[in-house]
């Protein structure tokens, strides 16, 4: 994938065409860009949009707090979002309630070693309402040269780019959030756009913002509904789709132009999964006011083609080969028939999850409340186990897999002078140890 010298279109798996791209160059005094490869993971949910990492190298499927582990970064404040991993950076937001600041980490991918913290913003932090939500729950973006952040603070949203040595280069105010659960949609990139969403019971907006300047180009008005789902470039039936699901709406626009291509009644009021397609169907899942998984015909028909009644509210789904793989937050895998939606199998894994399974190659691994990853054969045959570790005390966030490794952000409740059981995050890098 790498073209030595020259720029180039990075084509990702969804179709979508990202950005050009010019070869990385550390040694710059001024960042350069760099050239996205097969082993960074840019975005949420990597760099086809969909929870499938690329298999080769693989990583380990067994590990533990001694075992595979290449490094152990502690983290200072809160936060679960995913990280992403860029050229030689490892980037992830934070908040860190006790300083009144939310910020973007920069570690260095060999070592772990903190490269720079960028302040986003700083001063009094808003009110997260729930318990398990966190105000850095939302997975950065890469194009690159620029790294975006969505940001909830002072009562609104904001999206924020910083080059790759932290320095802030602008900052655009979505919009208004009324705060219900939580905020936790992350940006995407498409051609010259970064795409956010900012769903709230105030009346939210979807917006592409030009990634140069910030100067927001389109912008639709949504519900007045709370919604915390990620808006997904995908490439669906012949044609590039930005979806959402949530807000009692699944919606597809023309990611460039913010046109409305197709819009049906569906999905529930309150999503967090993000939509996954098999090139026809759109899939969502919800968990308020009905637990669900849906199918959706992408021809812009708005057919519903099946549904059922599973909790798969805040886990996002998987497809291979046919076949829709999903985790329910009650802790139970299931195998079902995209076509049809026919049940083929559940496997009882154990525990709450809140984390999204990621795909690598013909595995599947999840990773549930209390830090205990699942690793379990993406196949229809059977339900198939072939790996359970353990890090941490709790995990809430969606690991990170790329170029054989694995990087995931967990908790401990570690003693310390004159406390008990103080809570401590670290982002943590698992690889085979050589």
């Amino acid at each position: 994938m790498r073209n030595k010298g020259l720029a180039i279109w990075l084509v990702v798996m969804s179709g979508v065409l990202v950005c050009p791209l010019a070869r990385f160059a550390s040694a710059q005094t001024k960042p350069r860009k760099v050239e996205l490869t097969a082993t960074d993971w840019p975005w949420w949910r990597g760099a086809s949009h969909d929870g499938i990492a690329v298999s080769n190298p693989s990583p380990p499927l067994h590990w533990d707090d001694t075992t595979n582990l290449i490094w152990k970064t502690p983290l200072v404040g809160r936060g679960h979002g995913s990280a992403i991993v860029v050229g030689e950076q490892v980037l992830l937001a934070v908040a860190d309630v006790e300083h009144e600041r939310l910020s973007l980490l920069c570690l260095d991918r060999a070592t772990g070693k903190t490269n720079w913290n960028a302040p986003i913003h700083s001063g009094k932090i808003d009110t997260k309402g729930n318990e398990k939500s966190s105000m850095a729950s939302v997975t950065p973006a890469c194009d690159g040269e620029r790294v975006f952040i969505n940001f909830l603070f002072g009562g609104a949203v904001h999206t924020s780019a910083v080059d790759r040595q932290g320095k802030l280069l602008w900052q655009t105010r979505i919009c208004d959030f009324v705060v219900h659960q939580g905020f936790a949609s992350s940006p995407a990139i498409v051609g010259p756009l970064v795409l956010v969403s900012a769903d709230n019971k105030g009346g939210g907006l979807l917006a592409g913002l030009d990634r140069e300047s910030g100067e927001i180009v389109w912008s639709r008005t949504r519900p007045k509904l709370p919604n915390y789902t990620s808006p997904i470039p995908l490439s669906i039936a012949g044609r590039s789709q930005l979806l959402l699901a949530g807000c009692d709406l699944v919606t597809s626009l023309d990611p460039l132009s913010g046109q409305v291509l197709w819009e049906t009644a569906g999905a529930t009021t309150e999503c967090v999964t993000s939509v996954v397609t098999d090139g026809k169907l759109v899939f969502t899942s919800g968990g308020y006011p009905k637990n669900h998984i849906a199918a959706i015909r992408a021809d812009g028909s708005g057919e519903l083609v099946w549904e059922n009644s599973n909790r798969v509210y805040v886990p996002s789904m998987l497809v291979k080969d046919g076949y829709l793989y999903a985790v329910m937050d009650a802790g139970v895998a299931i195998c079902l028939e995209c076509a049809t939606g026919k049940e083929v199998w559940k496997g009882r894994l154990g525990g709450t999850f809140s984390s999204s399974p990621v795909l690598v190659g013909d595995v599947i691994h999840v990773t549930n409340e209390a830090g205990r990853t699942f690793i379990f054969k993406a196949t229809p045959a059977a339900f198939h186990l072939v790996g359970e570790n353990v890090l941490g005390s709790e995990c809430f966030a969606t690991p990170t897999i790329c170029g054989g490794r694995i990087y995931t952000r967990v908790a401990y409740h570690e003693p310390a002078e004159g406390e008990s059981g103080k809570r401590r995050e670290y982002l943590i890098c698992i690889g085979e140890r050589r």
